[in-house]
């Protein structure tokens, strides 16, 4: 009798310890998920601060300190949404880890922004709308605070639902959805949006050119060889040499360019003295790290881990120059309206506004950006570290050209049109490469002489021989449909993405504007 009430009472104590342990395990998942958006609201809370502290006592001071933080949210949600094209390549092909990239995108990021930002500010603040069109300051103003919100409101909600889109579609969308509710369509800037919505259309397909055209020379130099580790000790100093060099003009044009004035001679000078510097120090280095190796891909593949790294970091820094814009080239047209009473055609960035860009980017990554990060990185195609070098040096070189022409492109475009180039040009030289058809007889031939030792043709099919089995079971249509390397269902979402963004973010400011004269 005693030990059946002794038996009771265990499992009743039991039940309510497993109870107090779920309530416990539910209010700390539901405190984790609460981290990131309280740390979101701090930033938002500190640039409003900031921007009280600088105007305080000056013309429209509440309303500058309004837009600061509205131009702040902006800056996290490009971090959250556009920052994953970066590094997502290389978080997946495992040459980063999570930590590791977040860590790198950031400082490079900010340092991008705060060094190099102010080109492609002045495009998106004062080229597409016409500010005589709009004439009143207070009108103009009215505008740039509904660009602003219907743009953050879009890629807040995109990236909730998981979509990468452009930042730069939904600024731009939001611009000129106000301009037109503001002034009409003659308030827009049509030439200009002409060149900006073609740059749309060609940088995803010269991102994935460049990128096809990376992987092309990377097969044809390294991977199809029979001595890998003697061509990767040859070329792949020439493809960290090129990244150095580009990486080197692009800085002397935007960072030095600001402080001297330098001219093309100078400029092409310093790219080249980088790329030399580079190749010297990386020919030694690559050779050293390649002794002992194995002749195969997955040797190739661990000499491609620091490349990728530097590439990623240049992407980065690329990123923040040019996409800074889409977070503080309105806040800065706003902010020198309010000071000023005019709506002047040139448009001057204080450091402060700088600063929340570039923070508030960098911010927005470490807190909201994994989930995207994994999803470009793994989801359209697979990618190893030499794709992924691919892509993230095509995708840095176009981002790099486009900023310096003051070209506010898609960042998403171009990286995603990369992937895809990627994946594409694996398809079409998997099926009609002559140099892979010849290198895969040698490479079995040399298997059936060598059967004994276990070896296997070490070729880039490897990634898909787990799925052998299946592929038995498979029937003729479902095999061809596996075999397509990119995911097909990837771009119709993403190009719907794409199509959207504009009017959406357009329609959103518009109806933001109406709002806001309302409140007024």
């Amino acid at each position: 009798m005693a030990d059946s009430e002794l038996r009771a009472r265990k499992e009743t104590l039991d039940k309510d310890l497993d109870k107090l342990v779920s309530v416990e395990e539910a209010t700390s998942t539901l405190s984790r998920t609460l981290v990131a958006p309280g740390l979101g609201l701090l930033f938002l809370a500190l640039a409003a601060v900031l921007a009280s502290l600088v105007v305080v006592g000056e013309p429209g001071a509440l309303l500058i300190v309004a837009a600061a933080a509205i131009g702040a949210y902006m800056a996290l949600n490009i971090g959250a949404n556009d920052v994953a094209n970066n590094v997502g390549p290389a978080v997946g092909a495992r040459a980063l880890s999570l930590g590791g990239a977040l860590v790198i995108a950031a400082v490079f990021e900010s340092a991008g922004a705060l060094l190099a930002g102010g080109e492609v500010v002045n495009t998106i603040a004062k080229g597409i709308i016409a500010p005589e069109a709009v004439g009143e300051v207070s009108v103009f103003v009215r505008a740039m605070m509904a660009a602003l919100i219907s743009a953050a409101l879009w890629i807040n909600l995109a990236t909730w639902i998981g979509a990468p889109v452009s930042t730069t579609h939904a600024i731009v969308g939001g611009v000129m959805g106000a301009g037109i509710a503001a002034a009409g369509f003659g308030a827009v800037t049509w030439p200009t949006m002409a060149a900006i919505a073609a740059s749309w259309v060609i940088s995803p397909v010269l991102g994935g050119v460049v990128a096809a055209g990376f992987l092309a020379f990377v097969k044809t130099t390294m991977i199809y060889q029979d001595d890998k580790i003697a061509a990767a000790r040859r070329w792949i100093p020439l493809l960290i040499a090129i990244m150095a060099g580009a990486f080197a003009g692009y800085l002397a044009i935007k960072g030095l360019g600001k402080v001297t004035d330098l001219g093309p001679g100078s400029v092409l000078g310093i790219a080249v003295a980088a790329f030399v510097l580079a190749w010297l120090i990386s020919s030694p280095a690559i050779r050293h790290q390649s002794e002992g190796m194995e002749n195969r891909n997955q040797s190739l593949r661990r000499l491609f881990h620091l490349p990728l790294a530097f590439s990623a970091a240049l992407l980065s820094f690329a990123h923040g120059a040019n996409d800074v814009a889409n977070a503080i080239g309105p806040l800065a047209a706003i902010v020198f309206a309010a000071q000023t009473n005019v709506v002047g055609s040139e448009v001057t960035i204080p450091l402060w506004v700088m600063l929340i860009g570039a923070f508030g980017i960098s911010l927005g990554l470490m807190l909201f950006g994994p989930r995207l990060i994994r999803m470009v990185g793994s989801q359209i195609t697979r990618l190893n570290p030499m794709r992924a070098f691919c892509v993230a040096l095509s995708a840095a070189i176009t981002v790099i050209i486009a900023s310096a022409l003051g070209l506010p492109v898609s960042s998403t475009h171009i990286t995603v049109g990369a992937v895809f180039g990627v994946g594409f040009f694996r398809e079409w030289y998997t099926a009609r490469s002559q140099r892979r058809r010849d290198y895969l007889a040698r490479r079995g031939a040399l298997n059936i002489n060598n059967n004994n030792n276990g070896s296997a043709a070490d070729d880039e099919e490897d990634d898909e021989a787990a799925g052998a089995p299946a592929r038995a079971r498979a029937s003729p249509s479902q095999e061809a449909a596996r075999r397509k390397l990119v995911r097909r269902a990837h771009v119709t979402t993403i190009v719907a993405a794409w199509v959207i963004t504009v009017p959406a973010a357009a329609i959103i400011a518009a109806l933001a504007f109406a709002v806001f004269g309302l409140v007024g």
